[in-house]
């Protein structure tokens, strides 16, 4: 946003809104542009070949689960933390 005040001349001590400045601007909200490129990023690898590696990484099944939170100490662990 420091770009986008610098750009409309406004000071950060003039409290407009950033919304304001991108409605001035025409610039669409940081979580709007981050959801579009990554749904082109989705749609690129869907478009892959279906031996390519990529697609195989967002098709791949986990089978073993683990379990939730901190594992528990073992003495490896003890003494690794002591060096």
């Amino acid at each position: 946003m420091r770009k986008v005040r610098w750009m409309c001349g406004i000071k950060l001590k003039d409290s407009v809104p950033s919304k304001e400045l991108r409605e001035r601007l025409e610039i669409d909200n940081v979580a709007s542009i981050l959801q579009q490129n990554r749904l082109q990023w989705y749609g690129h690898v869907l478009r892959k070949e279906d031996n390519d590696w990529v697609k195989k990484c967002v098709e791949y099944v986990v089978e073993v689960s683990r379990p939730r939170g901190k594992p528990k100490r073992t003495r490896i662990n003890v003494n690794a933390k002591r060096l």
